[in-house]
């Protein structure tokens, strides 16, 4: 009977502390964070994995700028595809609710550089360089002071100019508005940590 009383005390303090805690959730000017998404799919057909690890600086409470690597691979048992990436971000937080500012919008724009190696069973292998843009919208959820769920939505707009080892360059432009009738049909998940 003691450790049942001493566990609901525990957890009573633990949710009063968190409760303290979650006043000054948002962010702030000269805040930094860290935030990334993992993904692993392995399947009958295709095996795949990514991992896009981001930092950044708050310019104000509404401005952030940073830098993200993006790091993926991809295996079909024929074609084995390993990509880097690296890029530069701007982040405008245009909607914050709750008291605490615990939810918080934001819509990105991103410039970046990646390279993807393809070889195939026949041991043939070129890799293919690439310019990327991208305009992004997301959301993120404190639920402390420093810990965040955040939840990239749709890639409105995206732009990619890739120049092959072996055949010419190819341009593309990929304008998603359609996934406005359902945003949260693809979005993806990740964990950021703010100080």
């Amino acid at each position: 009977m003691k450790k049942i009383i001493l566990s609901v005390i525990a957890i009573l303090g633990f949710g009063f502390a968190n409760a303290q805690d979650a006043t000054n959730n948002g962010f702030s000017k000269g805040d930094k964070f860290v935030e990334g998404s993992f993904s692993f799919r392995s399947g009958d057909v295709e095996d795949s994995w990514s991992f896009t690890p981001k930092m950044g600086v708050m310019l104000d409470d509404k401005w952030a700028v940073g830098g993200f690597l993006a790091l993926a691979g991809q295996d079909n048992g024929t074609v084995e595809n390993n990509t880097f990436g690296i890029g530069a971000f701007a982040r405008y937080y245009f909607l914050s609710l709750g008291a605490s500012k615990s939810f918080n919008a934001y819509g990105e724009i991103g410039l970046g550089y990646s390279s993807v190696s393809t070889e195939t069973n026949n041991a043939n292998k070129n890799t293919n360089s690439a310019m990327n843009a991208n305009i992004d919208l997301g959301m993120n959820y404190f639920f402390t002071s420093h810990w965040a769920a955040t939840f990239e939505l749709a890639n409105i707009l995206s732009y990619n100019n890739v120049n092959p080892e072996q055949g010419s360059n190819s341009s593309d432009l990929n304008v998603n508005v359609n996934l406005f009738n359902n945003i949260f049909a693809t979005p993806q998940f990740g964990l950021l940590y703010k100080w």
